[in-house]
C-alpha cells in the first residue's frame, strides 16, 4: 500500500497541474491587433462566424485571414467595428 501512495501521489500532482491547459484551446489565445482602431480583437468562434459574413458579401473566396493583404485586413475591421456584437 505504502509503494502504491508514493507512486499516485506524484501522479495525482502531475495531472491536477496539466487538467488546465488540457481544457483551454489555442485558438482562443489568437489575437490580432487592429492598428487603424487600436485595439485588439480575439480570434474565436464569434469571429470566424464575422470574417465568413465579411467574405460573403464581398463574393471573396475563402482565405485565412493571415493571408489577406493590408488593405484587405483593414477593410475587414472597419466593416467588423461597424457591426459589433453581432456573431
Amino acid at each position: 500500500m505504502l509503494r502504491m501512495n508514493r507512486f499516485f501521489g506524484p501522479l495525482l500532482l502531475a495531472a491536477a497541474m496539466l487538467a488546465p491547459l488540457a481544457g483551454s484551446g489555442c485558438a482562443a489565445r489568437v489575437r490580432y491587433y487592429d492598428e487603424y482602431h487600436a485595439d485588439y480583437h480575439r480570434w474565436d468562434d464569434g469571429e470566424v462566424r464575422a470574417y465568413h459574413v465579411w467574405l460573403g458579401e464581398r463574393h471573396y473566396e475563402w482565405r485565412e485571414y493571415n493571408r489577406l493583404n493590408r488593405e484587405e485586413q483593414r477593410d475587414y475591421w472597419n466593416w467588423r467595428h461597424g457591426h459589433p456584437g453581432r456573431y
